[in-house]
């Protein structure tokens, strides 16, 4: 029923138009287009006018319309006048949309705007006698996509393909409208060309929904150089928005390029510096091509023969002198022999040092000798001579003069290189010096004083070589025995104790096949004193002085004892038998006693104990 009161009061006013044709004319305004993001609300304006602004209807009737897609027919979605407004029912926007009216126009608001909203939008405006007139207006609607994802290839690519190869992939998904990709390289984007640049774009969207979104992967072909094994690729999504165009740049990444060897280094890895005979030697070689190559090694000598190696690293263990040589290496990744790389190996080298004399030698007193140390050597070398430890002699001629038994002795050379102080070497020679008898001493005949019934050490030392024999000949005494008797190496030491109980008279001989030389001792008993002493030729002086000094201490007792007892009055004195004694207080550490003894060095010996600055006065 209500739909027939529609259609009549429509065609009432129609009539009642075409009797007020003298009204003025309905004009309407519309935007073309009308642009709104996805799931906002989306105002659609409508403004009419009348061309008489004084004869304006009192009765105007407003009609939305919508045009589906594929459909060339109009569904209308709300109707008013001035009686009443409503919503038609049973249409994608019944209870989505608000119209709100005023003198100016009319205004269409849909709220949660959806992909499918994206369409024409008519309104129309009845006057009556004014007639009619409409206006559209096409909803955009946009949804921005997901952030692009770049994906490269994970295997190498080698710059000796000949035509372009996928690189990577760049995808971007639910987006509306459809979004584009660009690709770019070190941040310049790639423009397609014929056998350099291709690029393969695939979109995605259910045909059977025009509601749906739309995904769009993009796969870049690119014939690649050297150069790139550098450079950084990304992919670049491009959209509309309201009013706008939007991009987001993915992240970059960066391929791996294969490309051949055109540079070959070689070195020494270990040992740095020279090589000497024993060392391991590393040789490394290297190339600028990926990935790095793998290397034939030969030398020089044997160019037939592939020497084994691990990888580009090729080992010498333990080398010698007959390892010199030059060595080369080829990258198995190309097949130019102009990318040979050669490198010159020389192993230094020290032989042992040879001592002329050999051995040992055997020399005279007094003769010269020279002895010579060489080794040979790649290298400059260094020769010092040592003996016992001291430096005796530089260079490779030891020169000795005017031999002694002193001469006698281990001389050792030692042989350094210099640049290579881990290469030496040394030899040594033992020299002999052949000779009579020479007795240690500077005096041939010794003096000594000693006590009768004491006891002396007699010491004597001889050198020479053949080794002497030392025998002792004492006269004066028939108790004495040899208590030292030793020999090393060129020296041969005798010590007797003798006792003496009067005057003696001692001779050491020392005798070889080579001579005989001796050593006389005087020695003369001084009676009196009974003391035990031992001598020597370097002690006799020593012990004499100990002697004379205990004599003087015993006298000093004796005058002590003496000086006290006269100060008791135990002993007189004076010139008429009376004893004039002047006393003081004294203490009894105010003693001077003087004492002199005829000895034969008429020693003199004064002792003086003081507790104060007191004298002892005696008119003896």
């Amino acid at each position: 029923m209500a739909f027939l009161h529609r259609t009549f009061l429509q065609l009432f006013l129609h009539m009642c138009l075409l009797n007020w044709s003298a009204w003025a004319k309905v004009e309407v305004t519309m935007h073309e287009t009308v642009e709104v993001y996805l799931g906002d609300s989306a105002q659609i304006p409508c403004q009419y006018r009348f061309t008489d602004a004084n004869n304006k209807p009192s009765f105007v009737m407003i009609q939305w319309f919508v045009r589906f897609e594929g459909n060339s027919s109009r569904t209308r979605i709300f109707y008013s006048d001035v009686s009443q407004q409503m919503v038609d029912n049973s249409t994608d926007y019944s209870g989505r949309i608000v119209v709100t009216s005023d003198q100016q126009g009319t205004r269409l608001t849909i709220q949660t705007v959806q992909l499918s909203d994206e369409r024409e939008f008519f309104c129309q405006v009845n006057g009556l006698d004014a007639g009619n007139a409409e206006g559209k207006t096409y909803l955009r609607v946009f949804a921005p996509p997901e952030a692009p994802v770049i994906e490269g290839v994970p295997t190498g690519l080698s710059v000796t393909s000949e035509v372009p190869v996928k690189v990577a992939s760049c995808e971007t998904r639910n987006g509306f409208p459809k979004p584009n990709i660009t690709w770019y390289r070190n941040s310049k984007p790639l423009v397609s060309a014929l056998g350099h640049v291709n690029v393969l774009t695939l979109v995605t969207r259910d045909t059977r929904d025009t509601s749906s979104f739309f995904s769009v992967q993009s796969t870049l072909e690119y014939k690649v150089v050297k150069e790139d094994k550098d450079a950084h690729f990304s992919c670049e999504v491009s959209f509309f928005v309201p009013g706008a165009i939007r991009t987001v740049e993915s992240n970059s990444i960066n391929i791996t390029v294969h490309y051949p060897t055109t540079e070959v280094k070689m070195w020494i890895e270990s040992p740095q510096g020279f090589v000497k005979e024993g060392d391991t030697v590393e040789l490394r070689c290297q190339g600028n091509g990926n990935p790095p190559p793998a290397f034939i090694f030969n030398r020089k000598q044997k160019l037939d023969v592939d020497l084994e190696n691990n990888s580009n690293v090729l080992i010498l263990q333990s080398v010698l002198r007959k390892d010199s040589d030059i060595y080369q290496c080829r990258p198995l990744d190309t097949d130019s022999y102009t990318k040979v790389q050669k490198k010159e190996l020389t192993v230094h080298y020290l032989d042992a040092a040879v001592v002329v004399p050999k051995e040992s030698e055997v020399m005279f007193k007094g003769e010269d000798l020279t002895a010579t140390c060489n080794a040979l050597s790649s290298l400059l070398t260094s020769t010092f001579w040592y003996k016992d430890g001291q430096q005796v002699g530089k260079g490779h001629t030891l020169h000795l003069k005017d031999a002694t038994y002193e001469t006698s002795g281990e001389y050792v050379c030692e042989v350094t290189v210099p640049l290579l102080p881990a290469l030496h070497t040394s030899g040594s020679v033992n020299i002999i010096v052949q000779g009579g008898p020479q007795v240690v001493g500077v005096e041939q005949e010794v003096q000594l004083e000693v006590a009768a019934g004491g006891m002396v050490n007699l010491s004597c030392e001889a050198q020479g070589h053949p080794l002497p024999s030392i025998t002792w000949n004492i006269i004066g005494s028939q108790n004495w025995n040899e208590v030292v008797n030793k020999a090393s190496g060129h020296m041969t030491h005798s010590v007797v104790s003798v006792k003496v109980t009067s005057d003696i008279s001692a001779v050491c001989n020392a005798s070889s096949d080579m001579g005989t030389e001796g050593k006389a001792f005087s020695i003369k008993a001084i009676p009196g004193v009974t003391s035990t002493a031992r001598f020597s030729p370097a002690e006799g002086s020593g012990v004499i002085i100990v002697v004379i000094i205990l004599c003087l201490l015993l006298l000093a007792i004796l005058g002590s004892v003496l000086y006290f007892l006269h100060k008791k009055g135990k002993i007189p004195c004076g010139r008429s038998g009376k004893q004039e004694i002047t006393k003081e207080k004294t203490t009894k550490d105010d003693i001077v006693v003087e004492m002199k003894t005829n000895t034969k060095n008429e020693d003199t010996v004064l002792l003086k104990a003081v507790n104060g600055d007191k004298k002892v006065r005696n008119d003896q």
